[in-house]
């Protein structure tokens, strides 16, 4: 049986854990059909540095009843809706008190496939179906109802562990994230990591 990523293992700067979660497997349990599960293995991923990083929703310190669950102990989902229509999960990391967390941008679906694809109708093709955050939470029904889930112990989302060790480095590709244009000297931070040459990512670079 798969285990799922201990508490340990997100109690890390966003930086490793955004690395180490590359390949990993993300995991949704639907209660329609019951007992479903939708899954993908992470294949790109964005780090946020909390107080200090302009692209980060705790930029400041800021504090608010949306973003409440990246002030939680790591392990836990930071799940938010932007622009109107869209959801987005984040994997929050280090411990309470250090709003900082990783976006997950993107993930290769391996379970679950048809009900994917009558979620995400606009999709031509597997390779579309959660290449995107917002992609991936469509896919996976992940809505503000997740938000400040506890990964480690909860029924509905939660990680499994697929490699014991992080992506070798010419594996991983570096670079800068996406649409944050405004975060000034944060905007070019090499803060954004994807699996080469992998053809689920959201926008290869």
């Amino acid at each position: 049986m798969p285990q799922r990523l201990p508490l340990s293992f997100y109690r890390r700067n966003p930086v490793p854990l955004a690395r180490a979660l590359l390949g990993q497997r993300l995991v949704r349990i639907l209660d329609r059909p019951r007992g479903a599960r939708l899954a993908g293995l992470i294949v790109e991923a964005e780090a946020y540095l909390g107080e200090p990083d302009k692209a980060a929703h705790t930029y400041s310190g800021r504090r608010t009843a949306r973003n409440e669950s990246m002030w939680l102990d790591g392990g836990h989902a930071y799940v938010y809706f932007t622009y109107g229509m869209h959801h987005c999960m984040n994997v929050v990391a280090s411990t309470k008190g250090r709003p900082v967390a990783v976006l997950i941008r993107a993930l290769e679906p391996t379970e679950g496939l048809d009900l994917m694809r009558q979620r995400r109708t606009a999709a031509r093709r597997d390779t579309d179906l959660c290449s995107g955050p917002a992609k991936l939470c469509q896919a996976l029904r992940i809505d503000r109802s997740l938000d400040g889930q506890d990964l480690v112990n909860g029924p509905a989302l939660f990680i499994e562990r697929v490699r014991k060790t992080v992506l070798p480095k010419p594996r991983i590709v570096t670079g800068p994230r996406v649409g944050i244009g405004y975060a000034d000297e944060w905007a070019d931070k090499p803060l954004r990591f994807y699996i080469k040459d992998n053809p689920h990512v959201s926008k290869p670079g």
